[in-house]
C-alpha cells in the first residue's frame, strides 16, 4: 500500500467527519444533543447530489445540502428547545426519518454522472517534503475549507463574546437569561448550524470524496463517528480534527485486510476466515458505542467537561435549570 496515498485518503474522507463533529460540537456547547447526524448526513448527501446532477453546478449542490441540513436541525431545534421533547428521542426519529427520505429520494441515483467540486494545489506548501504531497495537493476545496474552520471554529468558541454566550446558554442557562442573552434562540440558532454542517460532511461525500454514486451505504455510519468524536474530543474542535483524521487514515489500513484469513502468520482458531477482518471493522463503532456511555454518566460527564446543562430542556423560572 502506498502509505502518501492513504494519508491523503484519510485527509480527504477525514474532512466528512470534521464537518459533522464541528457542527455537533456547536449544538452540544449549546445545551442541545443532537443524535440525528446520521439523517441529516444522508439528507444532505443525497440532496447535494441530485441537485448537481439537475443543474450541473456542485455549488448548487453544495447550498442545497446546506439547506436540507439546515432545515433538519430546524425541525429538531424547534422539538426540543420549544415544544421541550426528549432530545434523544427525538434524534434518534431524524435519524429514521433522514434515513428513510434518502432512500427514496435517492432511489435511481446511483452511478449517476455528477459534476465534483474542484480540486486544488496550493503552490510552494505542496513542495514541502512529505506533508506537502499530502495534505496540500489535489486536495478538494472542502478539505481547505475544513482546515479554516478548525482555528475558526475553536477560535469562536474561546475568545469572542457570541461563544462566551453559547459556552453560558450551554452551562448555565438560567444565569445566561438573567443576563439578557436568549438562551432558546442560541439554542436553536447552534442547531441550525449544526444541521447545515451535516449537510455539508454528506454532500463532501458526494460530491468531494466519492463522487459518481449515492447509496444505502454513502454515509456508512460516519455520522455516529462524529458525535463520539465530540466526545473523544471533549468539545474541542482542535481535538476533533485530529480525532476525525487519524480516525479516517486508519480506517484504509482496516479495509485492506478484507480477506486476510490469519494474524501474523498464524491461523486464529477464534476468529477463522474474514471473521477477523469483520472484528477489526467493528472496533471503531464499539469504541464509539463505549465513548457515548460513558459520557451518559453524570459522573463521567463532570469528569471529561461535558456543557453542564447538555440535553436538559430550559424552562425559564424553573428551578434546577
Amino acid at each position: 500500500m502506498d502509505l502518501g496515498l492513504i494519508a491523503a485518503a484519510g485527509i480527504a474522507t477525514g474532512t466528512v467527519l470534521l464537518f459533522a463533529a464541528i457542527g455537533e460540537i456547536f449544538a452540544e456547547r449549546a445545551g442541545v444533543l443532537n443524535l440525528g447526524v446520521e439523517g441529516m448526513m444522508l439528507m444532505g448527501a443525497v440532496g447535494g447530489f441530485s441537485v448537481t446532477g439537475a443543474t450541473g453546478n456542485p455549488w448548487i449542490g453544495v447550498a442545497a445540502a446546506l439547506l436540507v441540513g439546515g432545515l433538519l436541525g430546524l425541525l429538531h431545534g424547534v422539538v426540543t428547545i420549544h415544544l421541550r421533547a426528549d432530545q434523544v428521542v427525538s434524534g434518534l426519529a431524524l435519524t429514521f426519518l433522514g434515513t428513510g427520505l434518502a432512500r427514496v429520494l435517492g432511489e435511481g441515483l446511483t452511478n449517476t454522472n455528477v459534476e465534483r467540486l474542484p480540486a486544488l494545489t496550493i503552490p510552494l506548501l505542496a513542495d514541502i517534503p512529505i506533508v506537502g504531497p499530502i495534505v496540500f495537493r489535489d486536495q478538494s476545496v472542502l478539505v481547505y475549507l475544513g482546515f479554516v474552520l478548525v482555528p475558526a471554529a475553536w477560535f469562536w468558541i474561546e475568545r469572542t463574546r457570541p461563544g462566551l454566550h453559547l459556552r453560558a446558554v450551554g452551562e448555565a442557562p438560567a444565569a445566561a437569561d438573567a443576563q439578557g442573552i436568549g438562551v432558546h434562540r442560541l439554542r436553536l440558532a447552534y442547531v441550525v448550524f449544526g444541521g447545515m454542517l451535516a449537510g455539508l460532511a454528506g454532500a463532501t461525500i458526494t460530491l468531494a470524496v466519492a463522487p459518481g454514486w449515492f447509496g444505502d451505504q454513502t454515509v456508512n455510519g460516519r455520522g455516529w463517528i462524529a458525535i463520539g468524536l465530540v466526545i473523544f474530543a471533549r468539545w474541542n474542535p482542535i481535538r476533533a480534527a485530529v480525532g476525525a483524521y487519524l480516525f479516517a487514515a486508519i480506517s484504509p489500513f482496516i479495509l485492506g485486510l478484507q480477506g486476510v484469513p490469519t494474524i501474523l502468520g498464524a491461523q486464529n482458531p477464534f476468529l477463522p476466515g474474514r471473521s477477523a477482518t469483520f472484528f477489526l471493522e467493528m472496533l471503531p463503532y464499539l469504541f464509539v458505542i463505549v465513548v457515548v456511555i460513558l459520557g451518559s454518566r453524570a459522573a463521567a460527564r463532570r469528569r471529561i467537561g461535558a456543557p453542564a446543562a447538555l440535553g436538559v430542556p430550559y424552562v425559564r423560572g424553573e428551578r434546577g435549570h
